[in-house]
């Protein structure tokens, strides 16, 4: 299995270059060390140079690093061309690419796509620039949405193929979407379910929770606490389908909203933000069927409220 971290700071690789080589590791290592003994015909100061010029990736992410891990199975990519482009962006990092997904680490305040008058500096339309800067045709579509205070892993395709069979099969492929959240109050149990019927209030910004399933669409979340503070509680969040504002609402009706989560009965913390972060994405593959799997780490402000 496949795994891969927003920790690589978005250094991602551009696939489809004639002079980008692919090697599959046979071994598990530190990259110089795995690099070697895929290239044979390339002494030490070859490979050296190589990773000092930013011409080494693993699963498409760009490293200097020459201890950075590689596991047996990955691919080491070689671009014997020049060096691999860096994705650079202020509150967005490029998690990982190839020729069907994108991966991306969205931050606070970014919207997922165009909403109102912000039609600019969306994950949607940062994402298409960046694929159409070497293809005018190249295309991106969002799979799934984060609300502008959620950070966190978003799944995007480069094909409206593999995202089709995504959402099709979306139970059997999109296998884990786990959260973490810094909500209000103690909770009590150390484990849960919570579901109900979600439906859009009458401004259609707001939703609301009933047990009548013909008013709403049935909304199913698992939390399980992590560590418990004086007054506030991390829990982790877990869901399979998702529908708009579940997590708030659900923390909101159990009585411990989301600290920050004014809109659904929260109070205004010392972080200036919702406590709301996706932290972990497992899917399958649309092209290749591999498990992958991808975390993001819990912002360390997260952890200032519980003190």
């Amino acid at each position: 299995m496949r795994q891969s971290s927003s920790c690589a700071k978005g250094k991602i690789a551009k696939p489809g270059n004639k002079n980008i080589a692919k090697f599959k590791s046979p071994v598990a290592g530190g990259l110089l060390e795995v690099t070697s003994l895929l290239l044979p015909d390339h002494n030490a100061t070859k490979v050296k140079s190589l990773l000092r010029h930013r011409q080494l990736a693993v699963n498409g992410t760009a490293t200097t690093q020459f201890d950075y891990p590689v596991k047996e199975g990955d691919e080491v990519w070689v671009n014997y061309g020049g060096s691999f482009d860096v994705f650079k962006h202020p509150h967005l990092k490029l998690v990982y690419e190839d020729e069907s997904i994108l991966v991306v680490d969205k931050g606070y305040g970014m919207l997922s796509t165009a909403a109102g008058n912000v039609k600019d500096d969306t994950v949607f339309s940062v994402m298409r620039k960046y694929v159409k800067r070497r293809n005018e045709h190249a295309r991106v579509f969002i799979v799934h949405r984060l609300d502008r205070d959620t950070s966190g892993l978003m799944l995007l395709t480069r094909t409206a193929k593999a995202r089709e069979k995504l959402v099709k099969n979306w139970t059997q492929m999109v296998l884990e979407r786990h959260y973490e959240a810094v909500v209000e109050g103690v909770v009590d149990d150390d484990e849960g379910l919570i579901q109900s019927y979600l439906y859009d209030g009458d401004d259609n910004y707001t939703v609301h929770s009933t047990d009548n399933p013909e008013k709403g669409e049935l909304a199913k979340t698992r939390f399980m606490v992590l560590e418990r503070g004086a007054d506030m509680t991390l829990v982790q969040l877990s869901l399979r389908k998702g529908l708009k504002n579940q997590l708030r609402v659900h923390m909101s009706t159990k009585g411990h909203p989301i600290s920050g989560d004014r809109k659904y009965g929260g109070h205004p913390n010392a972080i200036k933000r919702l406590a709301l972060h996706a932290t972990r994405l497992k899917i399958v593959h649309p092209g290749t069927g591999e498990e992958m799997t991808f975390h993001s780490a819990l912002p360390e402000s997260f952890k200032e409220l519980l003190k």
